[in-house]
């Protein structure tokens, strides 16, 4: 399996990082993708990276939650990296409306800046779109034919937001909220585009049913798949094989 999104740099995991990826591997993930937060965040990710090479993958970009007053030098450090080596995706990018909308204008000016990236680089976007699904769909298609692509991460929204993001050629996020008794996507799921469905935790957050309200880390990623197979009414190894096949096609093309 690919974990598609995880934040196992983070402080949550300082103590014990090594077990982390070595249960990960054990319940044979093998490749964890990790977004980037902010300029703060780069050195753990990069270093993590380094030490499990080919297992741990970076991307590079500045998260909507950390687009404060200094924002442009935030993105000015993001637009860098690219000219320094090559990373995985432009990510996590979007818009966050949940705690407050001071920033908004300026989220929405960041994440209009690292698709350019994106498009420049010929890589994916990672979209955070918390509070503000409907306004990142539409900006999305304002690049209708220019060749963005990418994943709206944690998708929690209807079938036809779904169908929105799939006819841009984007892809569905499913995490641990596709596990929660009342988190609505058993209704959701049967209905999606199974070729534009990925497998993600987002850990250390949202940690799946029956782990919920813990840490959340890459090998819960079965519970996840093991929902999402019931929902589809297949097997955990179709799921599995299913989801690693778009998660490959996605972010580890072949080249042309």
């Amino acid at each position: 399996m690919i974990d598609t999104h995880a934040h196992i740099y983070a402080e949550e995991f300082e103590e014990d990082i090594e077990e982390v990826v070595n249960r990960a591997i054990e319940v044979r993930i093998d490749k964890i993708l990790m977004p980037n937060i902010d300029a703060n965040s780069i050195d753990a990710m990069l270093r993590l990276e380094e030490k499990y090479e080919g297992v741990c993958y970076a991307m590079m970009g500045l998260h909507p939650c950390y687009v404060k007053g200094d924002y442009k030098e935030q993105l000015s450090v993001v637009e860098e990296w690219f000219t320094k080596r090559d990373f995985l995706a432009v990510g996590e990018i979007g818009t966050d409306l949940y705690w407050d909308k001071i920033y908004k204008d300026q989220q929405v000016e960041a994440f209009h800046f690292q698709c350019e990236i994106a498009l420049k680089y010929d890589l994916p976007v990672v979209i955070h779109c918390r509070e503000s699904l409907d306004e990142n769909i539409a900006m999305v298609e304002e690049y209708s034919g220019k060749g963005l692509k990418g994943v709206f991460h944690c998708f929690t929204g209807s079938i036809d937001q779904a169908e929105r993001i799939v006819d841009q050629g984007f892809y569905l996020g499913l995490g641990g909220v596709s596990t929660f008794k009342n988190g609505g996507l058993d209704k959701i799921i049967p209905h999606l585009d199974k070729s534009k469905i990925v497998l993600e935790t987002d850990a250390p957050y949202l940690a799946p049913t029956p782990k919920r309200g813990k840490r959340n880390e890459p090998k819960l990623l079965i519970y996840i798949c093991e929902k999402i197979a019931k929902y589809l009414k297949m097997s955990i190894k179709e799921v599995n094989e299913l989801t690693t096949e778009n998660a490959e096609t996605l972010f580890f093309p072949e080249p042309t």
